[in-house]
């Protein structure tokens, strides 16, 4: 039983989530009796019914005594509500069920923001225009909206429970680096040049292009006047991909929407052995025995030559000869490694979208970036992403810089400092008085100009100064027009509502030629997707290692051997209770690694039944060398969660530990094993760092 809401101060719903049993306890709370004959109220009023006195109160102490409650549960125990304040919103969890705890709960409100941020961009700053993109006065529009939010949150759920990348946050690579060559190559001739030197673009700018199956990534490529992509960014567009295009298996694991059923498919399958020094022997051709997804009758096939000169597959491939059934001739080949079963064609392409994600331009940093999003799906499970910038980019970096430049100003003047000269001579409004001077004037607009005016009246009168309180009006005001001409520009004139955007002949062009790139390896891609690390390749290197995730988090990328328990898919354990447990095991020590951290421990290290779980935690410099470790910050329970999509923990403590380290590039490291209990401490801790250094070697093999 589980809600999430967001709300005003005076209890006003901008949006809400629920589940059925949360909207049936409220149907049982608020069934009217049967004398009196009264209409059943909406949820969202059922919702404002029940949840106004705890907004009301929690804003009456945060004005009344500065502070307010965070977290706390009903009698009993029954319910545990979650609550942050972000600017002027309020985001509440509320949890009926005890599956999920504070922590879970706090995450997914921070998460929750985050997306808003990605959908809206700086108009987040302010209040009441985030009100209107949120809770719109056309009731359509409004359903759309929260609609679309809904589902992220859906989607974010279940991949969270069922992806080991969304479990710690990283993205996670698809290893193939012949295949990732290949797709690199790609991207940049035939779709980041491509548009770039058309004349039809239409101002459009192609940045960053990527390819994604499932929820792996496969290539990334940019090109050479973007910025590089936060692993943040990346992590929350690869979401917003699941959600356009859900993965039918993982969507079954979740087992709360039913997708679409696919149909069968009679394609090639190429069978490749997951990629490894230590992997050799050639794949067996026979597909007679039982494999993880389904049994069929025994079949035999005979292996085809290789792919000629035109294909791209890869020369040590073996390929699956098309087979005819007497039963079924359109039933799918089935390789030894096969999980699921392939429709052909492609799905129809999302209209593009206006996203905001942190970039730098002209060496400056500036976050909320406008970019167009573009999905392009090749194949079920495979698409195409491609994020393009408009000519009113450079528009982005003045308002931004100007936002900031007020938001300083603010701070101070909350802070208590006086108005007056010393308000005036400061060189924080000196420079800002200039800029935004330069700015009104070539932007002109009646409401900008006015709204400037009456600041700069009351901050530069010398026989009338306004007092700080005016000031901060002053300053609020001004705030709120640059968001206004911020919202106009990006948000009103988006891609989705008639705005500038690539032609549709030019979509379907770059579409076309990566479906034909791709064409000999899209099979094999679907399966290498869920068997993408196998454990087979370690177990003889180190004897009693059951699960192992390795996260670089300079670059934001993880490796893992894959895991899954579902009836569809499995991994080598099988499908079975034991795929299940150790599954939960490992979802246990990541919480629990994560909370450890938060308190300060970077080593954790405890038996469980025939278990030993262990979390590392390390610095070390370009050239592998491990540094001394420190201690780290420690945070309370409100404050931002471990992750890179509620917070940004990660780059915080890369940015706190160089502090010591001025002279070299300091990286940080993450390992988090699972060991058969029979290992001894010692041989498991030495296992854990030649772990930790063949991942490392391996990942300084450039993939992108």
């Amino acid at each position: 039983m589980k809600c999430i809401l967001v709300a005003t101060e005076g209890a006003e719903i901008l949006f809400y989530w629920t589940d059925e049993e949360f909207e049936e306890s409220l149907r049982l709370k608020f069934s009217p009796s049967e004398n009196e004959g009264e209409e059943f109220p909406a949820l969202e009023d059922q919702l404002s019914t029940l949840l106004a006195p705890l907004i009301i109160s929690s804003m009456t102490m945060l004005e009344k005594l500065s502070d307010t409650y965070t977290c706390f549960s009903t009698e009993n125990g029954s319910c545990l509500y979650v609550l942050h304040l972000f600017g002027e919103c309020l985001f509440i969890a509320i949890s009926g069920d005890h599956a999920e705890g504070e922590g879970d709960l706090r995450q997914q409100l921070r998460v929750l923001k985050y997306l808003f941020e990605v959908h809206f961009g700086l108009v987040t700053v302010d209040g009441q225009l985030i009100r209107k993109e949120l809770r719109p006065p056309d009731l359509e529009h409004r359903v759309q909206v929260w609609e679309h939010f809904q589902s992220l949150l859906w989607t974010y759920s279940r991949l969270r429970e069922q992806e080991q990348c969304f479990a710690v946050e990283a993205v996670e690579r698809l290893i193939h680096p012949q295949l990732c060559e290949l797709c690199i190559e790609a991207l940049e001739r035939h779709v980041i040049q491509a548009i770039n030197s058309s004349p039809a673009r239409a101002g459009e700018e192609a940045l960053h292009a990527f390819l994604v199956v499932h929820s792996k990534l496969l290539a990334f490529y940019s090109s050479h006047s973007a910025s590089s992509l936060r692993p943040a960014d990346l992590l929350a567009l690869i979401l917003l991909v699941q959600d356009l295009y859900p993965s039918e298996s993982t969507a079954e694991d979740g087992n709360t929407q039913p997708s679409p059923r696919r149909s069968w498919s009679s394609q090639n399958i190429p069978l490749q052995p997951a990629w490894s020094p230590r992997s050799s022997g050639p794949a067996r051709s026979s597909a007679g025995t039982e494999t993880d997804s389904f049994s069929l009758p025994e079949e035999y096939f005979t292996p085809a030559p290789s792919p000629g000169e035109q294909s791209s597959g890869s020369g040590s491939t073996v390929w699956l000869d098309g087979c005819t059934s007497s039963s079924d001739a359109s039933l799918v080949q089935i390789a030894e490694d096969t999980l699921q079963t392939l429709i052909p064609g492609s799905p129809a392409a999302a209209s593009p979208r206006r996203v905001f994600l942190d970039a730098n331009v002209k060496e400056t940093y500036c976050p909320m970036m406008p970019h167009t999003m573009y999905c392009l799906p090749l194949w079920p499970g495979i698409n195409m992403v491609l994020l393009t910038k408009s000519p009113s980019t450079p528009l982005a970096l003045v308002l931004y810089q100007l936002l900031d430049g007020f938001s300083l100003l603010e701070k101070k003047l909350k802070e208590g400092q006086e108005a007056g000269s010393s308000l005036r001579s400061h060189p924080l409004l000196g420079d800002l008085r200039q800029r935004m001077d330069k700015f009104v004037k070539n932007r002109g607009g009646q409401e900008i100009q006015s709204t400037w005016l009456e600041f700069k009246t009351k901050a530069f009168s010398r026989t009338d100064p306004g007092s700080s309180l005016e000031l901060l009006q002053a300053c609020g005001k001004v705030k709120r027009q640059l968001c206004a001409i911020y919202r106009l520009s990006f948000l009103t004139t988006a891609p989705g509502r008639g705005g500038p955007q690539l032609p549709q002949d030019l979509q379907d062009q770059v579409q076309t030629l990566m479906q034909e790139k791709l064409m000999d390896w899209k099979d094999f891609l679907l399966v290498k997707s869920r068997r993408n690390v196998t454990m087979v390749s370690y177990l003889e290197d180190f004897p009693g290692l059951v699960h192992f995730i390795y996260v670089d988090r300079t670059t934001g990328q993880m490796v893992a051997p894959s895991l899954s328990s579902s009836e569809r898919t499995s991994s080598e354990l099988g499908k079975g209770p034991l795929a299940a447990f150790v599954k939960t095991k490992v979802w246990s020590l990541i919480r629990l690694a994560r909370r450890y951290l938060q308190k300060g421990y970077t080593t954790l290290l405890f038996q469980e039944g025939d278990f030993y779980c262990s979390y590392f935690l390390w610095f070390q410099n370009e050239m592998g060398y491990k540094l001394q470790i420190i201690e780290v910050p420690v945070y309370s329970d409100d404050s931002a969660p471990v992750g890179i999509l509620g917070g940004d923990y990660y780059r915080k403590l890369l940015r706190y530990y160089s502090k010591g380290h001025p002279a070299e590039a300091v990286r940080c490291h993450e390992l988090l094993a699972l060991h058969l209990s029979v290992i001894p401490i010692d041989v498991l801790v030495q296992q854990a760092g030649e772990l930790a250094r063949r991942q490392w070697e391996a990942s300084r093999v450039p993939l992108l």
